[in-house]
Order: C-alpha cells, then structure tokens, then sequence
C-alpha cells in the first residue's frame, strides 16, 4: 500500500513538470539614467522572440520567452539601443537540447554595461 502511494505521489508531482511551458523567465531592469529602446529577448536558434519599444530609466519589464520549437544547444541574447544610438547585443547563459538550465534570467542596464543573474525559482 505505502509503494502504490509513492508512485501515485511521484506520477503526480512529475505530471506537473510534463505540463509547464518549455522556456524562460525573464526580467530586463533600467537602473540607467537613460531610456533604452528596442529592446528584443531571443535565443541564438532566432525561433521565438519578445520585444518591448522601450524601458524607462529605473522601470522593468519582465516576461516568459517560450522555447517549445528549439531543439539544439544555444544561449539567449539580450538586443537594445542605448540613449546614444549605441546597438548593445549581450550574449549570456547557455541551454542545452533546446531546454532552458536556469527558471530565470535577469538583464539590469546600467549605464556602461549588463549585469545579468540566473537561477532557479527558489532564489528568486
């Protein structure tokens, strides 16, 4: 009895995990005096992207980047213009078999440069 309870514990919590989404949380935060502009998240297979016209100095946008159709190794990037018309294109993290490793991935713009932190859900 207590083995068939165990394995409907472990079919039900593995269930949950068979359901949710194939991608990755993020977040892009200004803690910049500027705002930047045209921002766009993708990963390096270019099969799904988010974009957003623009981020106010000190404000965030955060979002899910769906990774349902990738099927090989890449990492995601980061593509805005600065203030300056500066391009900046940030390459950071790594998935592997077109699975995100991390929950989430965080973008804060800064004035000179990226700062970027992944994790999981329990460090959020």
């Amino acid at each position: 009895m207590k083995k068939l309870l165990l394995l409907c514990l472990f079919l039900s919590l593995s269930s949950c995990f068979l359901l949710q989404d194939k991608g990755i949380v993020f977040k892009v935060e200004n803690t910049s005096d500027y705002p930047v502009t045209n921002i766009k998240i993708f990963t390096s297979e270019h099969l799904d992207s988010i974009n957003f016209d623009e981020i106010a100095p000190k404000d965030y946008r955060e979002d899910f980047l769906s990774m349902k159709n990738n099927k090989s190794d890449g990492h995601y990037t980061l593509s805005f213009i600065r203030k300056d018309g500066t391009t900046v294109n940030e390459n950071h993290g790594y998935y592997t078999n077109g699975g995100s490793i991390e929950s989430w991935i965080h973008f804060a713009i800064q004035n000179d440069t990226t700062l970027v932190r992944f994790g999981d859900f329990k460090a959020y």
